[in-house]
């Protein structure tokens, strides 16, 4: 292999780590073998995550008042209630604190933002920049991410302990959001997103069943073909979804991943 190949293989493995480059992701191998040392050793040694680099908090700063394009991802964690009520209390923190951390960390992994902690729910977005397409391919694909580290990486770790699986609940939405200050402190005041996509996210992923992903018909449009295929319309009974498009008025279509 030539120096230049050498330095361009060695560039790219930086910028899957730095989440530079769109289309590079870690490797769902490495990702599970990665997710297991940490949760294994904040179950066994009481390890403690490093946190999330704050680069959303210093992206929304940059982009006060601004309206983005993005597509909104929430995941959260079904029956945390039922596990708090059968577990110690110090356990349910590791647990729920490394599956907070490590959604975090398989957002960042997809070129996506984290923008904060709800509890035992986790929010990320994806900028859509010039290309709105991209990114809903990113967030699908980090959705489905999702649902392999969890499975695969974090509750064989669990079952070791005895422990009761983890199970998420994921929804996804594109649009438009602002950007917004609470204050006039230009660096210490909160910042948060606002907009409708937020809020039918929110309400999409509160549809879904255990381990499954729900996206919303603006997401799938913008999908590749070949994940478009991965995804059917659901079909909903006694009007229990009555959300209307913001652009046609109809009933907002909700699509469900068939894997």
């Amino acid at each position: 292999m030539t120096e230049k190949e050498n330095t361009k293989k060695g560039n790219t493995v930086v910028d899957m780590l730095l989440s530079r480059h769109a289309e590079k992701t870690l490797d769902s191998e490495t990702m599970i073998v990665e997710t297991q040392k940490r949760v294994w050793g904040a179950l066994k040694k009481g390890y403690e995550y490093s946190g999330v680099v704050d680069e959303s908090e210093d992206f929304l700063r940059k982009h006060v008042f601004s309206k983005l394009d993005m597509v909104v991802l929430y995941v959260d964690l079904v029956g945390s209630t039922t596990m708090a009520l059968e577990m110690p209390a110090e356990k349910i923190a590791i647990i729920i604190s490394s599956f907070a951390q490590e959604m975090a960390a398989v957002i960042r992994s997809h070129n996506g933002y984290v923008l904060k902690f709800v509890g035992d729910a986790v929010i990320g977005y994806f900028v859509a920049d010039n290309n709105s397409l991209l990114i809903a391919d990113n967030a699908v694909n980090c959705a489905k991410s999702m649902n392999t580290v969890i499975q695969k990486g974090i509750n064989p770790i669990l079952n070791q302990y005895d422990y009761p699986d983890l199970m998420v609940k994921i929804g996804v939405d594109f649009g438009q959001n602002i950007v917004v200050r609470y204050g006039a402190d230009e660096v210490n005041s909160h910042v948060d997103l606002m907009g409708p996509a937020m809020n039918i996210a929110a309400k999409i992923q509160n549809m879904a069943k255990a381990n499954q992903i729900l996206i919303g018909s603006d997401v799938c449009e913008r999908l590749h073909p070949t994940l478009q295929d991965d995804f059917e319309k659901i079909i909903w009974k006694n009007d229990e979804w009555n959300y209307r498009s913001r652009s046609t008025g109809e009933i907002y279509e909700v699509l469900g991943f068939k894997g």
